[in-house]
């Protein structure tokens, strides 16, 4: 059994991305104690396939009945709802695209999205659920964020990014008040742009009182920008999540100019190591991240002061993810057979990921992990989580 410290979980599953920590990950971890995580990217596209699939289990059609506004709720299942799921080879509906001014839809879509994965990683027990973002994903995340907030979220993390805006965003949501986050445009000249979202808009917060406002943690990979989050953010930063160059998913690039090795991956040194004895003196509690998926590991995090560890690859892999079985089969069973040879490794590509930060790859054969199989794909963005504004001479 692990040791709670304080309060706070000394384990927290990672908030891998779209669909793969989702409610039935979150809620198996919640139970047993820690801090279970759901993956808010994406998630109104995650929501709508479902329905689209003919929600099997009737899981997100139970949430959407404790939604707080019925009309919004209905409005959604007429929209995306099918009772048989698709025929062979229908395409989904999509959700309308993230933008500067986004739609009415693209708003609600979001927000009960949010609301139906957190509500379901807390059904039926007391335990913490926690919702993870990519600050790189602000087009998405206003929305999304008061969506888990109405469903009682316990906490929000958030990495990709610098997250200073966030703990005055959740101080503002909490309050049903409109929330604001600066947009970065390439090629802007003027004033700094921002997205906006006024929760007025959708539903009557005086029936519904003051929410409960999550704890942050952000997620960064040195001292100096935590340090930067504690004095700059716009509320309270309640903790730091530290993610060594060997944790799964986003990492930070290299400190200095980018060096490739032989294979073609960024090479990491001594300055990308984070300094724990600063981090220490800022006073809050923190998780160390990367490699630390072992009891040995998780007691060298605690005698270095921090709360506990946060861990990915192995709640990827189990049972309860949202990653395809038939590949987390195949993975786990190169694994222990030993057979993965060099070329099938796990690969920090500094290319694969639109954000600009290095992002582990497996190299599994028939996945776009191959080259060939990546240039014989179409290239269409018909999602657009992770669309650039850029502004021009027109």
């Amino acid at each position: 059994m692990i040791k709670q410290s304080a309060g706070e979980p000394t384990l927290i599953q990672g908030g891998m991305g779209v669909g793969v920590s989702d409610w039935k990950l979150a809620r198996a971890v919640s139970i047993l104690g820690q801090l279970g995580v759901v993956s808010g990217t994406g998630i109104n596209t995650v929501m709508i396939r479902r329905l689209q699939d003919g929600d099997k289990g009737g899981h997100v059609r139970r949430a959407l009945s404790a939604f707080p506004d019925v009309d919004q709720s209905e409005e959604i299942l007429k929209t995306y709802f099918l009772e048989y799921g698709r025929f062979p080879g229908q395409a989904y509906r999509l959700c309308p695209m993230p933008s500067l001014k986004p739609s009415l839809q693209f708003q609600r879509t979001s927000m009960v999205a949010a609301f139906v994965e957190v509500y379901l990683a807390k059904e039926g027990h007391s335990g913490m659920v926690g919702m993870n973002l990519l600050e790189k994903g602000v087009l998405s995340n206003l929305p999304i964020l008061y969506g888990a907030m109405l469903a009682g979220v316990d906490y929000i993390l958030m990495g990709a990014g610098i997250p200073k805006e966030i703990p005055g965003v959740l101080d503002q949501l909490s309050n049903h008040r409109e929330a604001a986050l600066r947009v970065m445009v390439s090629g802007a000249k003027d004033s700094e742009t921002r997205i906006y979202f006024d929760p007025k808009a959708f539903l009557l917060s005086a029936q519904l009182g003051p929410l409960t406002r999550p704890k942050f943690l952000a997620i960064v990979s040195s001292a100096t920008l935590a340090a930067h989050l504690v004095r700059k953010s716009t509320g309270k930063v309640d903790g730091l999540v530290i993610e060594g160059p060997s944790a799964g998913g986003h990492n930070a690039p290299p400190r200095g100019p980018m060096t490739l090795n032989e294979d073609g991956e960024p090479v990491y040194g001594a300055k990308d190591i984070a300094d724990i004895d600063a981090i220490r003196e800022l006073g809050l509690p923190f998780w160390l991240a990367g490699s630390f998926a072992t009891h040995q590991m998780l007691q060298e995090a605690l005698q270095q002061g921090a709360t506990g560890v946060q861990v990915g690859t192995a709640f990827a892999f189990c049972q309860e993810s949202g990653l395809d079985r038939e590949l987390k089969e195949t993975v786990i069973r190169e694994r222990i057979l030993d057979t993965a040879s060099s070329s099938r490794k796990t690969f920090t590509d500094p290319l694969a990921s639109p954000t600009g930060f290095p992002f582990k790859v497996i190299q599994i054969a028939g996945s776009l992990s191959e080259q060939r199989e990546y240039e014989s794909r179409e290239r269409r963005c018909d999602l657009g989580y992770l669309r650039q504004p850029v502004e021009g001479n027109d």
